[in-house]
């Protein structure tokens, strides 16, 4: 085990220094939030809230040419709703056109566009139920309870389903002792915050030589995931995981989940658009955001176009990047 997480940061280290990049550049403070795109914002703000506990921040309606050079897509009209777990924000996007693809209906947790949110709930039989009595798109087959052996994740509960455009979300519930200490704390709720997003990796070490050595994030855990829990929670038969958790100075963590076995999930579409159903994207405060998106290593992808010498300043810059497995990060100026 020792011998194998040297190999890890050995890889790391190499695959940071071989890109060169922004090491330089002040890291990132952490998540600020996290976005999703919808089909239909009134019915996911009611989704959201009615059966998860969110609350409703504000929204608002963006278009023209900040927008479009933002997503990368020209002709843009969306409307956002900030929508607050806790201290934990979610952006439900909706883009009134271009209208993009559905989330493909085969999609499966070891495919490389997978990514979701961990919704802390302080009880999960209580929260499972709820669920189900709203007739709660399965992911999972029921909750599970991640076994004794697996040191780091012991007595962990967990849930996979769907919202209603089959988008990925977990419940998840800590024992004392585990995750952040504030889960401890329910005060009467049941739904209490999100803890991380996760997404698919194919590649740990790739990946940890961008978000920690580039963007600075922390390793706060790590640990491997098989067996019939793991199985049953992702519903991936011969589930084998390497899951390792990242964090900044504040905000949701990043996790990532990289497939041992089975090998076989796809890998996202290199057009993927921020229009598609299938987006996410997750917000980071970032001093040098600038730096970093000029400076992005080898196999991260630009996904905002330059801005017009003539364009309007106002706002603080925004860079849209797409990871070396297609998931979208937007990196900001705090």
């Amino acid at each position: 085990m020792k011998r194998g997480l040297f190999a890890l940061v050995f890889l790391a280290t190499l695959a940071s220094a071989a890109t060169g990049t922004a090491t330089a550049a002040a890291p990132c403070s952490g998540v600020r939030d996290i976005a999703v795109t919808v089909s239909d914002l009134a019915r996911s703000e009611a989704f959201y809230s009615d059966v998860l506990g969110f609350r409703k921040l504000d929204e608002r309606e963006d278009a023209g040419p900040a927008e479009e050079r933002l997503d990368g897509i020209f002709g843009v009209r969306v409307r956002r709703a900030r929508m607050a777990l806790g201290d934990e924000t979610l952006v439900l996007t909706e883009f009134l056109v271009p209208k993009g693809r559905d989330v493909p209906a085969d999609s499966r947790a070891n495919d490389r566009w997978f990514q979701h949110i961990a919704i802390v709930v302080s009880n999960m039989d209580e929260a499972y139920a709820k669920l189900r009595a709203r007739g709660v798109r399965y992911a999972s087959t029921e909750p599970q309870r991640l076994p004794d052996w697996n040191t780091n994740a012991a007595g962990i509960r967990a849930f996979y389903f769907r919202d209603p455009d089959a988008h990925f979300l977990e419940l998840i519930q800590f024992p004392p002792g585990k995750g952040q200490p504030k889960w401890q704390n329910a005060g009467g709720r049941l739904f209490l915050g999100i803890d991380h997003t996760a997404i698919v990796v194919n590649d740990t070490a790739a990946s940890l030589a961008f978000y920690r050595d580039v963007l600075g994030l922390r390793v706060v855990g790590a640990s491997e995931n098989y067996g019939t829990e793991q199985e049953h929670l992702n519903n991936v038969f011969g589930a084998h995981l390497r899951i390792t958790s990242l964090r900044g100075s504040s905000g949701p963590g990043i996790e990532f989940l990289e497939y041992l076995t089975p090998q076989d999930g796809r890998a996202a579409p290199p057009d993927e658009r921020a229009d598609d159903l299938a987006w996410w994207q997750t917000t980071l405060a970032c001093p040098d955001a600038e730096a970093i998106a000029t400076r992005a290593p080898a196999g991260i992808t630009r996904v905002s176009t330059p801005a017009e010498p003539s364009a309007p300043s106002g706002a603080a810059p925004a860079f849209v990047l797409r990871d070396r497995d297609g998931h979208a990060l937007e990196l900001v100026m705090p």
